[in-house]
């Protein structure tokens, strides 16, 4: 019964997929999904929220099933940055950021994407980790389009990229400092 909870068989083929990865790649497909929903409606939040709920399931039912891997690291990760990237076409209208704050994500962009292609130079993988800081970034980040209606945009955003700042050049440091990949480190400290 276990096995049957942890993986299923697709067809014919002896390919195997477990359930975190399917909860990984649903949220890619609720991400897309709210491009065709009205930004802010009670349709967005709770497919919003049906994507938040997917990013704590997959890696928890993962790590409780023994079931962590390689593929299902970088399709959370995918599906992170799709997500990440739907809210940033999404939202960018109704937050209209100034041209600091859009410049500071580009930094930010960029010192994710240096770390990416050390990764790929290194250990010839792209890779994202998985930190506590990057989870952190993750939850402010996810909390942003609740939080929106209530509290001063500019604010939100300023927390945003100081906390994203710190977590992308975490990983940057990681990534030029680690001699083989290490997806679920946990921080620079530990």
């Amino acid at each position: 019964m276990k096995s049957f909870i942890i993986h299923y068989y697709t067809g014919g083929g002896d390919e195997i997929k477990t359930i975190p990865n399917c909860i990984s790649f649903s949220r890619i497909i609720f991400s897309l999904i709210l491009i065709f929903v009205k930004p802010l409606s009670i349709t967005f939040y709770v497919i919003y929220i049906i994507c938040g709920f997917s990013d704590i399931t997959d890696g928890f039912i993962a790590r409780t099933t023994a079931t962590t891997s390689i593929l299902g690291a970088k399709i959370d990760s995918m599906a992170d940055m799709i997500m990440i990237g739907v809210l940033l076409f999404i939202l960018y209208p109704i937050v209209n950021p100034s041209a600091i704050i859009i410049i500071w994500i580009i930094s930010i962009a960029i010192i994710r994407l240096a770390s990416m292609f050390i990764s790929l130079k290194k250990y010839k993988t792209l890779a994202c980790l998985h930190t506590y800081g990057n989870k952190i970034t993750g939850i402010v980040l996810f909390i942003f389009p609740i939080l929106l209606p209530y509290i001063h945009t500019t604010v939100l955003i300023y927390i945003i990229c100081t906390v994203a700042s710190i977590s992308a050049i975490e990983e940057l440091i990681i990534q030029l400092t680690s001699s083989q990949l290490l997806l679920n480190k946990q921080s620079i400290f530990k």
